[in-house]
């Protein structure tokens, strides 16, 4: 059984016991519990429900295992022949959930 959620504006593949990364979810200590009504797409064992956009009264529930920055991402930019050069970099703030249930 799998559900496509969307999660902050990005669409997830989620599946029971599953861990994935996820945009900072602000308001949320840690060990709570999080509910995202926003299903797109629910298959359970081949039969597939599609929502437009969204299934109503489906929901999927997790838990906010931590907080945490991402891997840092450099951005280089480089004129030619001209001399110029110029490195930036940023680090994601991301949240880590396990998926609980899928209703």
């Amino acid at each position: 059984m799998y559900a496509i959620v969307e999660i902050s504006g990005k669409q997830f593949k989620v599946v029971q016991d599953q861990k994935i990364f996820v945009s900072r979810l602000k308001n949320n200590e840690e060990g709570s519990e999080v509910s995202f009504d926003t299903v797109m797409l629910k298959d359970n064992d081949g039969n597939v429900t599609v929502g437009k956009p969204y299934i109503e009264g489906a929901s999927v529930k997790a838990t906010v295992l931590k907080h945490l920055k991402g891997p840092k991402v450099l951005v280089f930019k480089k004129i030619r022949r001209k001399g110029f050069q110029k490195m930036n970099g940023y680090r994601d703030y991301l949240t880590q959930i396990k998926i609980d249930s899928i209703n």
